[in-house]
């Protein structure tokens, strides 16, 4: 082979390799592990069931060994496949994606065991914020004081959401060695100047602004109890607040400490209306007034009378509970005038009948009677509550002439009026009252009977330990449990028995309860039975009274996992893991109609209970059974008076939403007991923060939450949240 033909060769295949398609790689291998949906309905499903992880399943038994043939060396045995980890939410706080690791954190304190805080510590140094932010959070939800000192240090991380969140954990957890580092925290806020003018609406939900940090830290303080530390940051050396913005007022007034009475008659004059609502509160707490005399010497009393007149309405709400407290008898003309005021308010003028129940002038009392026979039943109740304390003799000639009440809260008032007075004037009537038509009505004469220490008293609730209404078992139990009489714990125990037949749990709890107040020897049974109930609700009851009596048991671990109604793969949802829109929801009352945006991603199981039940026409009918001015507008409960719901029990969603004028809360007895109750806040509450789930607010038709009154009919409640929404 010649060179030239050689070379010919190498020339044709370099031509031919030159035009040939480029070699396009292979793509990546897909990833095999969860996908973040997969992540997202784990975490969903075990933070349901109160749980870290799964239990492992138990590994498969060793193959047999291979015998020999023939001679042959034997077949060593394959060992069994390794079977894959279970789920783990303490894994997942590791997880490569932020998102993932902030949500498996806020899980791990839902779950709400002690287990969490070792895995939960690293996240306090996570590259991320939110994640730190969450951490810290989830600490407080916990509130194992393993946490503080972490915690503690977190409040010098260079993100303002993280000092806040980490104030906010130290607070929850509740150790009074925090109160120091978080006062000087919020005391640098101040001295920055960043509060110098009160802070705009906007900043009443930030967690990421210097705002954010001090009212964080200023609302753990309040759950700390420090006065001392607040003070030492929020008021100069003549008492005058050093910030003039609700949360100060606010704080203030949570801890009825005197030394406030200057901060508190200063802020009346702030524009805000918060501000005012909360200095009024606070000048009520403090109670510095003259019941026998004017009001000359009492700056309180001074301030408080000319708002009685507001045209503000929750000012004059305010201004009247408070000189009902104070108790002055300078403030009778201001209370008489809107109490013979038929045309007032109603609101209002509910309120001052009860406040004028604080003050003994005569005219206070006359008026007082002539309101027992008031169109408005909650007018007359309160009436019998307030003649019963100012002239207790009078009152019961008064009693004598009146009939029973049209109205089962009337006469469940009444009852309780009852167990105030004498024995011999309280107990014949009481006797008389067991027999009312109206369920509803007995568990206040059974507590009176227990006030009045009616011989008769045992016998009566142990009887009503069999009634049909669980809540008048309730009711007989909790009796029970405060007169403990000899022969109470073997009933308790039956009706504990009794009270499996229910579907609601207020029965079975309250029984256990009131065993608890008879020792560990006679409560011991039933409480190891009710750590497995069929209600988590009273797992968590019973194991908390497993606890107060003996502080070394794991009680909280042998409840769960926690039962569910829902399948494992409900937890699979997109409408759960990611929410395609916003879903609002429609109530309807005789009073207007309320909008109401539902916060899908921050409380997703409590929305879809909620959704659920609205679908089905639940809440369609039902009354507001509860109504308190400045603070909370109450419905959701089939039996009209606070024990009803819908036979079932669901777990809290407690999240970062603060309480603010228009939050939506689920209400509660104690955790986990949430089901269909829900509240909405006329104002803020910073105090349920943390504490009751908050999952929705009110976008439109705040006047109509303020202008409902109990008895009022929620006619129907309509739910959009996409095409397919009725």
């Amino acid at each position: 082979m010649t060179r030239s033909f050689i070379a010919l060769t190498l020339a044709l295949i370099s031509a031919a390799c030159a035009s040939a398609p480029p070699i396009v790689p292979s793509p990546p291998p897909r990833p095999s592990g969860p996908t973040f949906e997969q992540k997202m309905a784990v975490i969903l499903r075990l933070e349901d069931q109160r749980m870290l992880r799964d239990v492992a399943p138990p590994p498969p038994p060793p193959a047999a060994p291979v015998l020999p043939v023939g001679g042959k060396t034997p077949v060593v045995a394959v060992a069994p496949p390794r079977l894959p980890a279970p789920p783990d939410l303490t894994r997942l706080l590791a997880d490569d994606e932020a998102r993932v690791r902030r949500r498996a954190a806020l899980a791990v304190g839902r779950v709400g065991v002690g287990d969490g805080v070792e895995p939960l510590l690293p996240l306090l140094g996570d590259p991320d914020p939110e994640v730190r932010q969450m951490a810290a959070f989830a600490l407080g939800l916990i509130g194992d004081r393993r946490a503080r000192d972490p915690l503690v240090r977190a409040l010098s991380d260079s993100s303002p959401l993280v000092r806040g969140s980490a104030a906010e954990g130290l607070g929850l957890i509740g150790d009074p060695a925090a109160a120091e580092p978080i006062g000087t925290m919020i005391a640098q806020v101040v001295e920055s100047g960043a509060l110098a003018e009160p802070p705009g609406d906007q900043d009443d939900a930030r967690r990421d602004t210097p705002a954010g940090v001090f009212r964080l830290g200023l609302f753990a303080l309040v759950r700390l109890k420090s006065f001392d530390r607040m003070a030492a940051a929020v008021l100069d050396p003549d008492g005058q607040p050093r910030v003039r913005w609700w949360p100060v007022a606010w704080a203030l007034q949570r801890l009825e400490d005197r030394r406030a009475l200057n901060a508190f008659v200063t802020l009346l004059k702030e524009p805000h209306p918060y501000t005012r609502l909360f200095a009024i509160k606070g000048l009520g707490a403090l109670k510095i007034g003259s019941p026998t005399e004017t009001n000359t010497g009492s700056p309180a009393v001074a301030a408080l009378l000319p708002l009685t007149a507001s045209a503000e309405r929750p000012i004059a709400i305010e201004a009247v509970r408070a000189l009902g407290r104070i108790g002055d008898p300078a403030a009778a003309p201001a209370l008489l005038k809107i109490v013979q005021d038929r045309q007032a308010e109603p609101h209002l003028r509910l309120e001052a009948v009860a406040a004028a129940g604080g003050i003994r002038t005569p005219a206070v009392t006359d008026s007082l009677l002539d309101l027992l026979s008031d169109a408005n039943p909650d007018v007359r109740a309160a009436a019998l509550r307030a003649t019963a304390a100012l002239d207790p003799e009078n009152f019961v000639t008064v009693l004598s002439g009146l009939d029973p009440d049209p109205d089962w809260t009337v006469r469940a008032a009444l009852a309780s009026v009852l167990g105030t007075l004498p024995p011999e004037i309280g107990r014949p009537r009481l006797s008389l009252m067991l027999k009312d038509s109206d369920q509803r009505v007995i568990p206040s004469v059974l507590a009176s009977l227990v006030t009045l220490r009616d011989p008769n008293a045992p016998a009566v609730l142990i009887e009503h330990l069999k009634a049909d209404d669980p809540a008048v078992r309730a009711a007989a139990a909790t009796a029970i449990g405060d007169l403990k009489p000899d022969n109470g714990a073997p009933a308790l125990a039956a009706a504990y028995a009794l009270g499996q037949r229910d579907l609601t749990y207020i029965a079975r709890a309250a029984a256990m309860a009131a065993l608890a107040k008879y020792g560990a020897t006679d409560a011991r049974p039933v409480l190891t039975s009710a750590l497995s109930d069929k209600d988590w609700a009273v797992r968590v009851r019973a194991a908390a009274l497993v606890k107060d009596l003996d502080a070394s048991t794991d009680a909280a671990l042998q409840i769960r996992p926690a039962p569910t109604r829902l399948p494992p793969e409900a937890y699979e949802a997109p409408g759960l893991i990611a929410p395609p829109v916003s879903t609002q929801v429609f109530i309807e009352t005789d009073r207007g109609t309320i909008q109401i945006e539902l916060a899908v991603l921050d409380a997703p199981l409590t929305t879809d209970n909620f959704v659920a039940l609205a679908r089905t026409g639940f809440f369609n009918g039902q009354s507001v059974h509860r109504v308190v001015p400045n603070f909370v507008v109450q419905t959701g409960d089939p039996r009209g008076d606070g024990e009803g719901g819908p036979n079932y029990t669901i777990r809290d969603e407690l999240n970062e939403l603060p309480y603010l004028r228009g939050t939506v809360g689920m209400a509660l007895d104690w955790p986990d007991t949430g089901g269909s109750q829900f509240f909405i806040t006329h104002v803020p509450q910073p105090h349920l923060d943390a504490k009751y789930t908050v999952f929705g607010r009110v976008i439109a038709g705040m006047d109509v939450v303020d202008a409902l009154q109990p008895r009022d009919i929620v006619r129907r409640v309509r739910v959009w949240d996409g095409p397919a929404a009725q």
